[in-house]
């Protein structure tokens, strides 16, 4: 087998495993509890929170624990604007993973949102984001690494655009699809919040996190027992939260060393997939593409019809992100102007326990794949 589909979610790595068991059996107490197992499972919390603040150069008091990448950025989004008025406006891309890009639909009801335009690799344009900002605008939201596309986005210019027009316009970063993968200092670039998950590093799911500089105070969505500085109550997912703390403590180890063979393999399936004719990345194939990420369109190749066919050959792959993948248009290619022609998409996303071996395997039943998927859809016209 051949999972190709880590954007979407990445098998556990066993050493996580292996601290999540020893947790479950040996320190399963309740954080929040008085008594020695509870003050056992506190700091074993605290030591994850150290792990996780490492891969950010942050204080761990900047980072709380949540349920999930989806969760992080909706309490950062309207833990910013709780004080929201119709006069104020904020600003995203059309390119927004759902758990914002739904977010902001949803406050249209009650401020002007301003939507950033895309080159056709996705990158926003600085200039326009500096038109865009005045007095009035409260948050501007995107994601550091785009999840279907791949495409990172310049954050220390786009802090400095912001900060220089309106130093009190707050910067949410979605980083679920750089956390990890990419070099990030928050005591560099004056990002105010930015969202991340376990899940997408090799860890449990389950288990999010937020990063909030500090000084800044966001509401609570949720409130109970005051877990987690007050900004996310509810017992914590113990067993979760260590299991995150130990895939961060593994990357931290080996960072510059993986994410070289990352683009290294990056860069060999582009070598290899530039073999078959008709294709387009809608990727960037260059170091301002992720190191994880390849998307390409295949002409005359239905995309869903492809995943399915190399499914059938034990290599999985996806269409695009997997919280749309229902959706009958993807909003992402719309805005990046793919030709309908080259109608079948697929989404390459490599990880930990991929590696050079499999490329042959793989490129070989992708270009036999679209071969016979070829030759059935030109039969029918």
């Amino acid at each position: 087998m051949v999972y190709l589909d880590n954007s979407a979610t990445t098998r556990v790595r066993p050493e996580v495993l292996e601290e999540i068991i020893d947790v479950n059996l040996n320190c399963y107490g309740n954080p929040s509890s008085l008594h020695r197992m509870g003050l056992m499972a506190e700091k074993k919390v605290e030591e994850a929170r150290k792990s996780v603040a490492k891969l950010l150069n942050a204080t761990p008091q900047e980072i709380y624990f949540t349920g999930c990448g989806t969760e992080s950025n909706n309490i950062a989004i309207f833990g910013i604007l709780s004080d929201l008025r119709e006069k104020n406006n904020i600003i995203t891309t059309k390119i927004e993973h759902p758990s914002v890009y739904n977010v902001f639909k949803e406050l249209e009801k009650k401020c002007q949102v301003k939507y950033l335009d895309t080159d056709n690799k996705g990158k926003i344009n600085l200039a326009q984001l500096e038109e865009m900002i005045d007095e009035n605008t409260k948050l501007v939201s995107l994601a550091h690494v785009n999840n279907e596309i791949g495409v990172i986005q310049d954050l220390d210019n786009i802090a400095r655009v912001i900060k220089s027009k309106n130093r009190n316009t707050k910067l949410h970063v979605d980083g679920v699809q750089s956390y990890g993968k990419l070099k990030i200092d928050v005591k560099k670039v004056p990002i105010d919040t930015m969202a991340f998950s376990s899940h997408k590093i090799h860890g449990p799911k389950g288990v999010g996190g937020l990063y909030v500089r500090a000084g800044l105070k966001l509401n609570s969505l949720i409130f109970g027992g005051g877990q987690e500085g007050g900004l996310r109550s509810g017992t914590e997912n113990t067993p979760g939260i260590v299991g995150f703390g130990k895939a961060c403590e593994l990357i931290f180890e080996n960072f510059e060393e993986e994410n070289e063979r990352l683009y290294k393999l990056r860069n060999e399936y582009i070598k290899r997939l530039k073999e078959i004719e008709d294709i387009k990345f809608n990727s960037l194939t260059d170091e301002e593409g992720a190191p994880h990420i390849i998307n390409l369109s295949f002409k005359n190749v239905p995309g869903e019809v492809l995943v399915h066919y190399l499914e059938g050959k034990n290599i999985f792959v996806s269409t695009g992100s997997a919280c749309s993948s229902k959706a009958r248009d993807n909003r992402i290619l719309d805005a990046i102007k793919i030709s309908k022609d080259y109608e079948g998409t697929i989404r390459i996303s490599l990880g930990y326990f991929n590696n050079f071996e499999e490329v042959d395997y793989v490129i070989e039943n992708i270009k036999q794949s679209v071969n016979e998927i070829r030759l059935i859809t030109n039969r029918r016209r």
